[in-house]
């Protein structure tokens, strides 16, 4: 099975690395042993001659970054991890896809040292590093400069026929080509496999032509195997500077295996006990024992350690020379990446005289505010900027003759703009945001869950929140996005009522970036709720939830309002009507009910008490507000079907949005509860 262009000692490190794999998988009893025979030759060569990284720093700043966007091939990229050196032990292979290993199913961010992102959802790890090579060409032309590179580094891809065929490759790799991302380079391992069979049951176009006219330069190896190919077509991509590269290399699935090499019976099952003895056969490889690693294999590839603090040590002295030519510019480059704010940013002052404002605009106000005290703080909408209010004045466009540009125009490519915005977020050093219209946020839901898992601090700002939107009619209108975006786990969502709620949830987001979060904001102008008149306003949008207007009267409290959003306006105004009949009603706002159930029970019982009837009023689905707050005692005036194309206002007091509505629906509730 030797090649010409591969010593010994070569070949052996490349059946190492497929029969750990191999192994892994059949341990398991579960698992994907298809694209580590196939993709292993490419794999080799890529960590063993190109990547630049350190296995004892795995988060050293200027290391390449690898994802695996086949993330079903995850048995490779652990094998990869444990023979170059990472913390990642033999035994952590034999508990593969088994509770609490850090080798689950598919790679998982945060979990497993050396993993650079949470992959498996196909397509979603190229988007991902195509905002990580942005996120280099950013921070490469805001702190470089002549005589003085501290961030160089390449992105590198493995990705699959599946990655190919979902659409959000597609919106990535035309954006990527573009803007000219040339330390791009991805490995398209096409075996011409899917689970259901060959991929000419769906798919049969050109992949090189495709992305040849997405300007991106492109290379085809035919055979897999031979690695003198793949070095030279690596070669070949690192030498482009201004396109990204594309390298498809023809492999067999399942490569060895006599009965199913070639096969979608090699994709996502073991190989069976009886196959694996004798697909070691056929590559000459020990059948015995289990996971077996000769000495010379693990002493070459373990040499990555001794490599990879050479190449950490070596950035250290340019670091050391940079600091002392550029002392300013080196404590920024040391802020930012330790995701330290600096002093004196602010969000501004609403004015006093101000009557009006729609959240959309709160948020501009605010946004250029921080964006004057925060340089690393950027994004950008899917072509929706001027009515999202996301564009940064005096920031410039990111393009190719303006990388410092802090406006990202990533066209009507919503998923794409997710899948980017994570790799942004995951590259570090940056604070990102993508915007577009509520309703929209279905087109970006799997990098939002994907964020959201891997606790990445991406901002998403959503306007156009409801059926007050108006004229665009029901498909413009979102009613089950609110709902949607809540249940999603680890991902907040804010809605604030006015202009001030707004910058009080800005100034949330900025100091709290552990996680994903979601600003839905309002198209139409909001009264603002002044901090003289509303003085619990600003510490209490950031605990979710807080009595934003108090009884005036002196009798027992018989019901609570609670609003988000716009609604607020129409609970205070029926609380006035209602206490001019001597009814004790308290207005609860809250704009964010993910922070707010996370109170203490003391606080939400403080501000709910469970014995009094709850209004709940807001221009979305019911569906979600029994179950945070619980069953007992609460009525909604909501949305629970879709919109209508008319003027907002008319939209708005036709589903019942309105004080008389309100104020009736109040009073039958109140009636209703006092005769239990």
């Amino acid at each position: 099975m030797k090649n010409d262009d591969q010593s010994e000692l070569d070949l052996l490190c490349i059946n190492a690395l497929r029969f750990l794999a191999v192994d892994t998988v059949e341990k398991a009893k579960s698992g994907h042993p298809g694209l580590p025979l196939g993709a292993s030759p490419m794999a080799y060569t890529l960590w063993d001659r190109f990547l630049k990284y350190n296995p004892q720093d795995p988060e050293w700043t200027d290391r390449d970054r690898f994802v695996l966007s086949a993330g079903h091939g995850s048995a490779l990229l652990y094998s990869l991890l444990h023979l170059t050196g990472f913390n990642l032990s033999l035994d952590e292979l034999k508990h593969f896809r088994q509770w609490n290993s850090l080798t689950p199913g598919h790679p998982e961010y945060r979990k497993t040292p050396g993993v650079e992102a949470t992959t498996g959802p196909l397509g979603q790890g190229f988007s991902n590093a195509v905002g990580m090579a942005m996120a280099e060409q950013v921070l490469g032309a805001k702190f470089n400069r002549p005589g003085h590179e501290i961030v160089n580094h390449y992105t590198y891809v493995i990705a699959s026929d599946g990655d190919m065929m979902e659409g959000v490759t597609s919106e990535a790799a035309s954006f990527a080509g573009h803007q000219r991302l040339g330390k791009l380079i991805v490995l398209y391992d096409q075996n011409r496999i899917t689970i259901e069979g060959k991929t000419t049951l769906a798919f049969t176009e050109d992949v090189e032509k495709r992305f040849s006219a997405y300007e991106w330069h492109t290379q085809h190896i035919a055979d897999g195997n031979q690695i003198a190919s793949i070095t030279k077509a690596l070669e070949n991509a690192k030498e482009i500077k201004d396109r990204p590269s594309l390298i498809l290399i023809s492999t067999h699935i399942g490569f060895g295996s006599p009965h199913k090499q070639d096969s979608e019976k090699a994709h996502g099952e073991p190989l069976g006990k009886e196959e694996v003895i004798l697909t070691k056969q056929n590559l000459a490889w020990p059948t015995d024992p289990s996971f077996f690693i000769p000495d010379e294999v693990l002493k070459h590839f373990r040499l990555a350690l001794s490599r990879g603090e050479k190449y950490q040590n070596d950035w250290r002295e340019r670091f050391n020379s940079y600091s002392k030519t550029f002392p300013t510019l080196a404590l920024e480059f040391e802020r930012i990446n330790k995701s330290q704010l600096p002093l004196g940013w602010s969000t501004g002052e609403i004015k006093k005289n101000e009557v009006e404002m729609s959240s959309r605009d709160a948020s501009e106000f605010a946004l250029n505010n921080l964006a004057a005290h925060i340089p690393e703080l950027l994004g950008g909408a899917a072509d929706l900027a001027p009515s999202t209010k996301t564009y940064i004045k005096d920031g410039g466009g990111f393009d190719v003759a303006n990388r410092i540009g802090r406006n990202l125009h990533f066209g009507i490519r919503e998923h794409g703009m997710g899948g980017i915005l994570n790799g942004m977020a995951l590259h570090k050093g940056l604070i990102v945001y993508g915007a577009t219209f509520l309703i929209f946020s279905d087109y970006m839901r799997p990098p939002m869950r994907l964020a959201a898992m891997s606790e990445l601090p991406v901002i998403y700002i959503f306007t156009h929140d409801s059926i007050g939107l108006g004229e665009d009619g029901p498909t413009h209108q979102p009613v089950e996005q609110l709902l949607g975006l809540r249940s999603v786990p680890g991902l907040t969502v804010f809605r604030p009522a006015d202009a001030n709620e707004t910058l009080a949830s800005w100034e949330f987001i900025i100091a709290n970036r552990r996680a994903p979060i979601a600003l839905i904001l309002t198209r139409q102008k909001l009264p603002i709720l002044h901090l003289d008149k509303f003085p619990h306003l600003k510490n209490g949008a950031s605990r979710g939830g807080y009595v934003l207007a108090e009884t005036k009267l002196n009798s027992k409290l018989e019901l609570i309002l609670m609003a988000t959003g716009s609604e607020v306006h129409l609970a205070l105004e029926v609380q006035k009507r209602l206490e001019d009949k001597n009814i004790a009603v308290r207005v609860v706002s809250i704009p964010s009910v993910n922070i707010f159930v996370d109170n203490p029970k003391e606080y939400q019982e403080k501000i709910l008490p469970e014995k009094v009837p709850k209004l709940v009023i807001e221009a979305g689905r019911s569906l979600g507000w029994n179950p945070y707050l619980g069953p007992k005692n609460i009525e909604v005036v909501c949305v629970d079907h879709y919109g209508a194309s008319a003027p907002g206002e008319v939209v708005m007091n036709e589903y019942g949005f309105n004080s008389e509505n309100i104020l009736k629906k109040a009073l039958e509730f109140i009636r209703k509860t006092s005769e239990v």
